[in-house]
């Protein structure tokens, strides 16, 4: 079995059942390559994963190293194509990007890092300080978090913000009570909203999520409270926040994802009043792609059933 993997990732070990081949994953597939029957996902612009998805007729498994597989649908692989995700690679990273997001409003590093800028002594942010401070979101102790999309990032991310003093809910289709974690389903966002400091959103790009996060949703939540976005750019009504935001409705956002992305230079979010923004970096990390892609070769080749399958044929049996 013929497996095709971005060089920049670590090959795994295997069992010799699979030839690995690196490829470069910025230019098509090279014609000497395309009877592979695993391709790995990683890095690969739109035009290319289209290209393979024409160019290589033997595809068995397309092994997404990111949680989102929107792409790898919109490349129209053949239907027989299984394709799996990279769900669980990205829990501790994205976790840790959300924490530091977080910690950034509580601590207005935005504002410090202007003033560093300006080459002024914020006198503003030091000192003597209220303790809660009020009308401000400046602390996790004692704060209300809540975790719309909560699934294996959101368990990760949540011991590290209850450690700091915060209670956490989770918001997910399903209702249930998880490591001490309350999670309520969608029907109670609404009226969970106007008690949350930090809204932290975790949720996939889909029909239903496309701008779930409406202006609606966004005048429930208190003066004082953020909106922390590390899922998907679409889910957010932009031009609703960037309004929240310059009339002082919403105190401040942190987005890791835009609907476009990258950023127009244009985009009116640049300069959007207490916004920190950060390109995408949250889950640039895939820890442990080498043991998922080798788990799911040996999979494919002894017929048992992938892992993180999303979309295709749950299992396949080679001849």
């Amino acid at each position: 079995m013929r497996v095709l993997i971005p060089t920049t990732i670590d090959l795994p070990t295997g069992d010799g059942s699979a030839e690995y081949l690196g490829y470069d994953p910025n230019i098509p597939i090279p014609d000497a390559h395309t009877d592979a029957e695993v391709l790995v996902v990683w890095g690969l612009p739109q035009h290319v994963l289209a290209d393979a998805a024409r160019r290589l007729p033997r595809l068995k498994l397309v092994q997404m190293l990111s949680a989102g597989f929107e792409n790898a649908i919109e490349a129209g692989f053949d239907p027989q194509v299984t394709i799996a995700n990279g769900r669980g690679l990205h829990d501790r990273p994205v976790a840790e990007h959300a924490l530091a997001l977080i910690l950034a409003a509580a601590r207005r590093l935005h504002l410090a890092a202007a003033a560093q800028r300006e080459h002024r002594w914020a006198d503003e942010l030091g000192g003597a300080q209220a303790e809660p401070s009020p009308g401000l979101f400046s602390t996790l102790r004692g704060s209300r978090v809540t975790i719309w999309g909560y699934g294996s990032i959101a368990s990760t991310l949540q011991p590290h913000l209850s450690a700091l003093g915060a209670t956490v809910t989770g918001v997910a289709r399903s209702a249930r009570e998880i490591g001490g974690v309350r999670v309520v389903t969608e029907d109670s966002l609404d009226a969970l909203l106007p008690e949350t400091d930090v809204l932290v959103l975790l949720l996939p790009s889909a029909a239903e999520t496309l701008r779930a996060v409406s202006a609606e949703r966004l005048a429930l939540l208190p003066k004082h409270a953020w909106l922390v976005n590390v899922g998907r750019g679409s889910t957010v009504d932009e031009p609703a926040l960037i309004a929240a935001l310059a009339s002082g409705r919403l105190a401040g956002a942190a987005l890791d994802v835009t609907a476009v992305e990258p950023l127009p230079a244009e985009s009116p979010l640049w300069d959007a009043p207490n916004l920190i923004l950060t390109p995408h970096a949250a889950g640039g990390r895939p820890l442990g792609a080498a043991d998922l892609i080798g788990a799911n070769v040996v999979a494919l080749h002894t017929g048992q059933p992938l892992r993180n399958v999303v979309a295709g044929p749950t299992r396949h049996q080679l001849s």
